[in-house]
């Protein structure tokens, strides 16, 4: 696939002067379309080493706007990027609406490295099929991926590299990795080959521009950045006039997963008592073998707002050192969040290795709370039961042991609790209208927790169900899972 980038493509430079400064009017007008349409792109560079990819970046930060500009320019994992999945470092890179980030070492670094050093291809063809649907979500998330290969031929990148090598200005630029690509070109390109077909789709093709030149490199590229925005640009112009998105209210079937446990279910207050002190202490002891076994540890609590979820994790945290969680509360995502796809404010919060994140309603706010009001449009919540599913198995993979609890109680119970907040002066701040409003809509909100719990339960990150109408129950169910789940586990 690199034949044609092998041809000797070049500009003359009276050509090149003649073109560039069009080039460079358009791709600020460009920037100013993406700022007023929300567009974010990500510009992802890659190449042959001695192919222009730093310098075809300086010239994009040259001819553009460097305020509506992220470079990264990538090395190894550092430590923190490390006790993570490996697509934790890039999630917290992306660029918000209106930006572009421009990537120099990128996700595809490590899978084609695992395969240069002989790992069996299935297994990195696993990884990239996990880049390949990240980069699908970002382009349903208005997030453009724009995918540059720079190539040169083998006799072209030695004579690069000589070049370099004999000038003593610029020999430095001569690096180990170099040497080492120059020694293995034919093993390197066979690898970026499998790597390019495999991952080249319509939401994210690859594009392959020939290095030698730099004039041509230079302007090759910024014409196709200029072309991949301004075309994505015009979808949306197009789809400018759509109405807003329904409120999608379900009926949930006459008898499902919630309306048959067993919401009678209660603790007499000695019995909870003892049990509570044990599976603390139980729980202490497994979170510090957590910390020592270097796993991590991600709770998600969802269920009708009056739960019981706060008082559920109150519980738990009381057994952990506080050096070692964190409570994430989710509310309605703030100016920063909404300028990012849906999963990012999540995946910034995940646990290092020894630590453990708890989040008080979830990810799953996208098939519930945004579903039932119409925050998110039809094929958007229907796309993110795939979408968290892949996101949950990337933490399972990366050794995060993930555990989902749904405290469901009666509609007769939620008003007794919403009533006695209301009478409670210390309790009133956890009611407000929007609750009220929400138990209107019981019935939806019932139907898609029961086709979330359906589509989303896995053995690698189960639903515990947890029947809530007696709260010394369900704090016993809780701690009693959680710590089941670290035994099985550690």
């Amino acid at each position: 696939m690199f034949q044609s980038a092998e041809i000797g493509n070049a500009i003359d430079k009276k050509a090149y002067k003649a073109e560039a400064p069009e080039v460079r009017e358009a791709l600020l007008a460009m920037q100013e379309r993406m700022a007023d349409r929300g567009l974010a792109v990500c510009v992802v560079i890659g190449g042959v080493e001695g192919a222009g990819k730093s310098e075809t970046l300086n010239v994009l930060l040259e001819w553009m706007d460097a305020r509506g500009l992220q470079t990264h320019a990538l090395r190894d994992p550092t430590d923190e990027e490390r006790d993570r999945p490996h697509m934790w470092r890039f999630w917290r890179m992306l660029p918000p609406k209106g930006r572009m980030g421009i990537f120099l070492g990128t996700w595809y670094a490590e899978p084609m490295a695992d395969l240069f050093d002989g790992a069996p291809r299935s297994q990195v063809d696993q990884t990239l099929d996990r880049i390949i649907d990240f980069e699908r979500m970002l382009h349903a998330e208005n997030t453009l991926v724009i995918k540059v290969w720079l190539h040169l031929s083998k006799a072209a990148q030695q004579a690069r590299l000589k070049e370099l090598g004999g000038d003593p200005d610029r020999r430095w630029r001569v690096t180990a990795a170099d040497r080492l690509y120059r020694k293995h070109y034919d093993r390197i390109r066979e690898v970026a080959e499998h790597v390019l077909r495999r991952t080249g789709t319509g939401d994210a093709p690859w594009h392959v521009v020939e290095g030698t030149d730099p004039r041509y490199r230079q302007l090759t590229v910024a014409k196709l950045v200029l072309k991949s925005v301004s075309e994505r640009l015009d979808q949306l112009d197009a789809l400018a006039g759509r109405p807003r998105p329904e409120p999608d209210r379900p009926r949930p079937a006459p008898v499902n997963i919630l309306n048959r446990l067993d919401l009678s279910a209660k603790l007499k207050r000695a019995e909870y008592e003892k049990r509570l002190v044990k599976l603390q202490a139980k729980l202490a002891r497994l979170t510090r073998k957590l910390h020592r076994r270097g796993r991590s540890m991600v709770l998600a609590f969802e269920g009708p707002d009056a739960g019981g979820k706060g008082g559920a994790i109150r519980r738990l945290i009381t057994a952990m050192d506080a050096r070692d969680y964190q409570v994430v509360a989710i509310a309605a995502p703030t100016d920063e969040e909404r300028a990012h796809p849906y999963l990012w404010r999540f995946w910034r919060h995940l646990p290092g290795r020894g630590r453990v994140t708890i989040f008080d309603r979830s990810w799953y706010g996208r098939v519930l709370v945004e579903r039932v009001e119409g925050f998110c449009r039809p094929e958007e919540w229907r796309r993110a039961y795939a979408e968290i599913n892949a996101f949950e198995q990337q933490l399972v993979d990366a050794g995060t042991i993930v555990v989902k609890f749904y405290l469901s109680v009666s509609a007769d119970e939620q008003l007794r609790r919403f009533e006695d907040r209301q009478q409670t002066p210390y309790k009133a701040h956890k009611i407000n209208a929007e609750d009220w409003r929400n138990r209107e809509k019981w019935d939806a909100y019932e139907a898609a927790a029961c086709e979330m719990i359906e589509k989303t339960s896995s053995e690698a990150a189960p639903w515990v169900l947890v029947e809530a109408n007696d709260k010394l129950w369900a704090r016993v169910k809780v701690l009693t899972a959680v710590t089941d789940r670290l035994e099985e586990l550690l």
